[in-house]
């Protein structure tokens, strides 16, 4: 947990304890000033902290999950919560979507997907580790991962509604 950054020794823990310990006292109501002057930290800290971290409320949200066990639980909850698009696939229904196109019609539908996901604010992805940090790396805007497991998944995955449901509502509200 020790780093070495030219002749300073950096406590890499430490460093993670103070901003959870920022992010926990700002949750619970304290000011940016109260907040810094109880951890001795300048308040542009705490403010630019924030400002790394902040994800706009509102704005349009898609929905991507694969291979989901459970994929007219998820679709309901996006439904009733007002999420613009939803994809979101069995693994069945992975295979079904690559195997029923040609090469260049695969690649077309995916470059679609794409480009109709980009008009999105917020994206939520449920899905392996490679895949979020794909769509990650694909989009650029605010993508919220949702691992179900390391890649490569190759069976559904049940993905509890009420869990997808409260992170739509904190990102709404």
């Amino acid at each position: 947990m020790l780093l070495r950054i030219g002749d300073k020794i950096v406590n890499r823990q430490k460093i993670h304890q103070t901003i959870d310990r920022i992010l926990d006292l700002r949750c619970d109501g304290l000011s940016q000033q109260e907040v810094a002057g109880r951890l001795g930290v300048d308040r542009t800290f705490v403010s630019r902290l924030e400002t790394i971290g902040e994800i706009r409320k509102g704005g349009r949200v898609a929905l991507i999950g694969f291979p989901l066990q459970n994929c007219q639980e998820i679709y309901a909850v996006a439904r009733q919560e007002g999420i613009d698009f939803c994809l979101v696939l069995s693994e069945q229904e992975r295979w079904d979507f690559v195997q029923t196109k040609s090469g260049v019609e695969l690649f077309n539908t995916i470059m679609e997907i794409v480009g109709n996901v980009r008009k999105y604010d917020i994206v939520i992805i449920i899905g392996s580790n490679m895949r979020i940090k794909l769509i990650e790396t694909i989009l650029d805007k605010v993508v919220i991962g949702v691992q179900i497991g390391e890649s490569p998944i190759a069976e559904d995955k049940y993905v509890n509604p009420e869990d997808i449901r409260a992170l739509i509502k904190q990102l709404r509200f």
